[in-house]
Formats: structure tokens, C-alpha cells, sequence
């Protein structure tokens, strides 16, 4: 069963790039959220209710051929994009690429800077602290996007 964990762990191995492995899991959750019908909340709802526990269980297994929360170690960027864009509305003058590069930008800071609490997250055991940081970054970024988009920026 490991082998299947490791297969969805590394998002098909997007986390196998040498570079960056979760800026390109990332954007390649950006890219697939183009199209309007990705962005709709029950779908958008959906995804999350059904990947997280796979994400958590995936995570954890690939832990065991990977390292603790190894780089390659990638699906929990997913589901922290997920969340990101998660029923956030745009600007209706704006193109909704620009909510989507924003969100990508926001994530992939909160991410890698881990504010508190989102840093203190990853000490959770196993698969739990593997995603339970990005899932802390996708919710600060959705209330920083819903934050820009009441003050009016262009998103």
C-alpha cells in the first residue's frame, strides 16, 4: 500500500523535480483551477473533504520512504491551494487569473515563512504535521484574499 501512498504523496511525481518541488505543486493546482467550473465552491468543497484524509494518510506513509516531511512530499500543497481560492470571490472588473496568482504568490509565502501558528503545526505526528501546516497557510491566504478583495484591490 506504501507504493500508491508515495505515488499520491508526490502528486504523480511533481515532487520529484530537483527544484522547487512545492512551488510547482503548487502552480500546477493553480493551472487546474483556470477554468470557472474548478473554482466553484461545492467542487472546490468537495475536493478538500475527500483529498485531506487521503493527503494525511498518503503523507504518512511516504514519510517512511521519504524522510519526515520529505521535499518531495508534495500533496499537501494541494490541498492547501485548495483552500486558498476556497469561495473567495473576485473583483467583478478583474480577471480571475489575477485572484489565482495572488493566491499562489500568498500561499507559497505563508508557506515557506510559517507564521505562527502555522511553523508550530508541524511538530503534529506523522501525515498530521505534514499537512497541517499548508492547510494553516491555505486558510491564512483565503482571509488575506477576502481581506484585499473588501479593501478593493483588483483580484
Amino acid at each position: 500500500m506504501r507504493r500508491p501512498a508515495v505515488l499520491l504523496a508526490t502528486l504523480f511525481g511533481v515532487g520529484r523535480l530537483p527544484v522547487a518541488p512545492a512551488t510547482w505543486a503548487s502552480a500546477v493546482v493553480t493551472l487546474l483551477l483556470i477554468p470557472a467550473a474548478a473554482r466553484d465552491p461545492v467542487v472546490l468543497g468537495v475536493l478538500v473533504v475527500a483529498l485531506l484524509p487521503l493527503a494525511i494518510w498518503s503523507s504518512h506513509l511516504a514519510e517512511r520512504e521519504l524522510g519526515t516531511d520529505a521535499h518531495p512530499i508534495v500533496i499537501d500543497e494541494v490541498v492547501g491551494m485548495l483552500i486558498a481560492v476556497w469561495g473567495v470571490p473576485h473583483a467583478a472588473s478583474a480577471s480571475p487569473a489575477l485572484l489565482l496568482i495572488a493566491a499562489f504568490f500568498l500561499f507559497r509565502a505563508y508557506d515557506i515563512v510559517k507564521p505562527f501558528p502555522i511553523r508550530q503545526s508541524q511538530a503534529l505526528p506523522g501525515g498530521w504535521g505534514v499537512v497541517t501546516d499548508d492547510v494553516l497557510a491555505g486558510i491564512a491566504t483565503n482571509l488575506t484574499l477576502r481581506l484585499l478583495v473588501v479593501l478593493g484591490a483588483p483580484l
